[in-house]
């Protein structure tokens, strides 16, 4: 059976998506999936695996995104992330940064398929949980015809039934990480067809989903959506994900994330975490609502400010609600003059 939270998730996102984040994104949605940022076999196998992979236990249901090429380190690292208590072991296969190049993986693995399917077939084998992939439809001069389904096909034998696939190729030459965002061209049709004709396959779509009713469209079609930059520069949106994708719920609004978040941000700042660690996760949070400026102007210049603590937070909070409280007051005037 299908896991139905798959629906809709939200994008692992290098330098973005942290634990901090994936808590402010739960106190959104409680339905859609979370992924980690991408983190390598060498840092969960050498490095401070209780920062690296510490998480809060209301961001379930989340995926470990790992990146790596060596089966047996990629085993080793997904029963790490197993018995930290990951839903998920997600491997990387499109990431396009310098970084990930040089330690061959990320999206360059598009050129060794036979490789990720020995990388799938030892994590599976490792762990009990899901193990899934996240790719392009291609890299520099591959053909998407060809280099997206030999990889799905080799790792559907491998074991692997569920792919999350960025509806771009990564050009990794001549093209910057944040241009092979945008540069390369859509292909959603492409995504749709791999569905189509592997219907077996859970196939999730990513790339350039601006919006819920973009999310609604293409889940005609395929079996999620994963949003990446949308859902971290405007989290409102989430709000909306358990009513209108799943079909449960109430709508939460950003002052009642604010609301869920604080006790959150009140453990952390007692731990040591800094306020702006937290808060530059918030910034988008109104994007769109009368006093969102004031609440980033606020949250910017004072979190980062020695000792910043709760009252940064309130003093945003306050700020918006009453530009709020303003416009409603001035509309309100308006027609009873009128």
């Amino acid at each position: 059976m299908k896991k139905q939270y798959h629906l809709l998730s939200v994008a692992p996102m290098m330098d973005w998506t942290d634990r901090h984040c994936r808590v402010l994104h739960r106190t959104l949605t409680s339905r859609a999936m979370l992924y980690t940022e991408m983190l390598t076999t060498g840092a969960i196998l050498h490095g401070d695996r209780a920062r690296l992979l510490g998480f809060d236990r209301c961001e379930h249901p989340v995926a470990l995104q790992l990146g790596g090429s060596e089966p047996a380190d990629l085993a080793q690292a997904a029963q790490i992330g197993e018995a930290e208590g990951y839903d998920e072991i997600n491997l990387n296969v499109g990431c396009p940064s310098d970084r990930v190049q040089s330690g061959r993986f990320g999206a360059c693995l598009m050129r060794e398929p036979e490789l990720v399917a020995e990388c799938m077939a030892a994590m599976a084998a490792a762990v009990k949980v899901p193990v899934t992939v996240k790719c392009r439809i291609g890299v520099d001069d591959q053909d998407p015809e060809e280099s997206l389904f030999r990889l799905v096909d080799l790792c559907a034998q491998a074991g692997v039934g569920h792919f999350v696939v960025h509806a771009r190729k990564a050009l990794l030459q001549g093209l910057s990480p944040k241009e092979n965002r945008d540069v390369p061209p859509l292909n959603y049709p492409l995504v749709y067809r791999l569905k189509a004709e592997r219907p077996d396959l859970t196939i999730v779509i990513n790339g350039g989903i601006g919006s819920l009713e973009e999310a609604e469209a293409h889940l005609r079609r395929v079996d999620g959506v994963m949003l990446g930059r949308s859902a971290y520069h405007t989290p409102g949106l989430l709000g909306e994900v358990d009513t209108r994708v799943f079909g449960e719920g109430e709508v939460v609004t950003p002052a009642q994330a604010v609301a869920r978040y604080r006790p959150y941000i009140a453990r952390e700042l007692a731990a040591g975490t800094h306020l702006a660690a937290m808060t530059r996760h918030m910034l988008g949070l109104f994007h769109g609502a009368p006093g969102a400026r004031a609440w980033r102007r606020i949250l910017t210049v004072e979190s980062v400010k020695p000792g910043a603590g709760l009252e940064v937070v309130d003093a945003a909070l306050a700020a918006v609600s009453g530009t709020q409280d303003q416009r409603l007051t001035r509309r309100l005037e308006a027609g009873e003059a009128a």
